[in-house]
């Protein structure tokens, strides 16, 4: 006897919906709700890591188009290899920091175009092999130098003659300024970096200030600056006013300026390998931004990875190894308002950072801090010490004469070294008051 046959349950209907399982009837399982939810999080996820790649990435795009290649200076280099100084055969690196005083893009405030630019501050700067220390040189724009034959940039060639720094810069930019430093240290260039105003000013602001100690009240309308004594916290436009001031500050020398100098930078390193910058995105982006659109740059350090590979190398320098000073000078024999080169000193100082040997410095005479306060006159407190030697030597690079021996190895550059000269400058581990932290 056959069994009638069983009609559909609930709303099912033959061949088509569901089971009373909840099994589509000719199909494949339906997943389970909570399988769903995990997909759909999936997608989620996987869209935001993708916007978040997209935006770094567009970051990472718009800091490193902001740096300017400076192909001009390379090339003209170039064709001069032959009377260049030999690459230095270890890891040690030397770069020169040229401050423009370039008075385009935002910078006219600062004084009146001329249709050229002077370097208002030039920094030689020694990386150890090893990355243990760091050794900033400040080169006086007041110097007498002797310049060579330069390409200028408009077209034409300047001839060689002994004449005032930073008229290299302003006759041949970047390329004579390299070739005369070379020529005045025997030190081979590896790298150069021109800051502008505008970009140090809008650094400073990134990292909401950075402290001074002022000895006196100062009032300068041309730097647009007035600022009580005692410990200050300045903006961007304070900032650039103290480190241009010259006549207005202490003796109005430019030993002082530059003293300044060092003191400020010191005390903006501080501020920015501390926490509250480097692992603060709100604080580092706007630092970042305003210190890529501020640097010219040869094409081994043209791009933010580059620079980044840089400031990575250096994290490991203690901050008491940062060492800041000036180049041996003396009043210039011909010309007091202008400085020449102090020997033997000046000749030990570049046979070290040659070397690659350790560099002492020490407080600046009457001012403990070294905060640029002190009115000492131009020179240095250097071991070696002799005659004036009239005009600044050219001779080839060694051991200069009557100086001791300068050889690397040996001391950790980190440290203070017994045998190495001593000269009158500070470190960035130094307060800008006057207390070691």
């Amino acid at each position: 006897m056959t069994t009638p046959a069983q009609p559909p349950q609930g709303d099912a209907t033959p061949g088509s919906g569901t089971g009373a399982d909840g099994t589509p009837q000719g199909g494949t399982p339906r997943p389970p709700r909570r399988f769903r939810w995990l997909r759909i999080l999936a997608i989620c996820t996987a869209v935001s890591v993708l916007a978040l790649a997209g935006g770094v990435w567009y970051v990472y795009q718009r800091l490193n188009g902001n740096i300017t290649t400076d192909t001009v200076t390379e090339n003209e280099l170039k064709v001069h290899a032959s009377q260049r100084p030999p690459e230095t055969p270890t890891s040690a690196e030397n770069i020169l920091l040229i401050g423009s005083d370039n008075r385009g893009d935002g910078n006219g405030q600062y004084g009146q175009d001329t249709g050229t630019q002077r370097s208002d501050t030039t920094i030689l700067l020694h990386l150890s092999a090893d990355r243990g220390s760091a050794t900033a040189v400040s080169i006086p724009r007041d110097l007498m130098a002797h310049v060579p034959e330069c390409a200028k940039p408009g077209g034409g060639t300047t001839k060689a003659r002994f004449e005032q720094f930073n008229w290299a810069f302003e006759q041949g930019g970047a390329a004579c300024t390299i070739r005369t430093v070379e020529d005045m240290t025997h030190i081979r260039i590896d790298h150069h970096l021109i800051v502008d105003f505008t970009g140090f000013k809008n650094m400073v602001n990134a990292v909401d200030g950075v402290d001074v100690c002022v000895a006196e009240p100062v009032h300068d309308t041309k730097a647009h600056l007035n600022l009580p004594a005692g410990r200050q916290k300045l903006d961007g436009e304070q900032a650039l006013g103290y480190v241009r001031a010259r006549y207005s500050i202490g003796d109005g020398s430019d030993t002082e300026r530059m003293q300044r100098q060092q003191a400020f930078l010191g005390s903006l390193i501080k501020k920015v390998r501390s926490n509250g910058v480097l692992l603060n995105p709100v604080k580092l982006y706007p630092l970042l931004d305003a210190a890529t659109k501020s640097l010219t740059a040869d094409p081994g350090l043209d791009s933010l990875s580059e620079l980044y590979d840089l400031t990575q190398s250096l994290q490991k320098t203690p901050t008491g190894a940062i060492r800041f000073l000036t180049v041996p000078r003396e009043q210039y024999t011909a010309d007091r308002n202008r400085d020449q080169l102090q020997q033997p000193a000046a000749d030990a100082l570049f046979a070290a950072l040659l070397a690659d040997a350790p560099v002492n410095v020490a407080a600046h005479a009457g001012s403990p801090s070294g905060d640029g306060t002190a009115t000492a006159s131009p020179g240095t407190t250097a071991t070696p010490t002799g005659t004036p030697s009239g005009t600044p030597s050219r001779t080839a690079p060694g051991t200069p004469s009557g100086t001791p021996s300068v050889t690397a190895g040996g001391t950790p550059s980190g440290t203070p070294s017994s045998g190495a000269p001593t000269f009158q400058g500070t470190t960035a581990e130094q307060d800008v008051c006057g207390k070691d932290r």
